[in-house]
């Protein structure tokens, strides 16, 4: 298995929640959600390569597409795009659970 197809999985699941909450009129806020993307997918480029070239993450060669973004493979980007998506959207999905007292 390579790890688009696993990455594959979680997009298709964030894509379906994405959808979701457009349909139901409870989008999130997609600006807030681009600038955070922006910020996240810098760190995961800083941290990921120093990671990588310390030797605390390796990967499988054949499990991998070959892009890389310094020593950081393309695919580890795509769990920072799922968590910034998927997140503020089932967010919006399950709505508020705290009770609003006016005492």
């Amino acid at each position: 298995m390579t790890y688009w197809l696993l990455n594959a999985v979680f997009l298709v699941i964030v894509a379906a929640l994405a959808v979701a909450a457009i349909a139901t009129s409870r989008a999130p806020r997609w600006r807030a959600i681009a600038i955070t993307a922006g910020i996240l997918l810098v760190m995961t480029a800083v941290f990921d390569n120093v990671m990588i070239s310390v030797g605390l993450v390796g990967y499988s060669a054949d499990a991998i597409s070959g892009a890389f973004i310094g020593v950081a493979p393309l695919e580890d980007f795509a769990y920072t795009i799922a968590a910034v998506v998927g997140l503020p959207c089932l967010w919006t999905l399950l709505g508020s659970r705290r009770k609003d007292s006016h005492a």
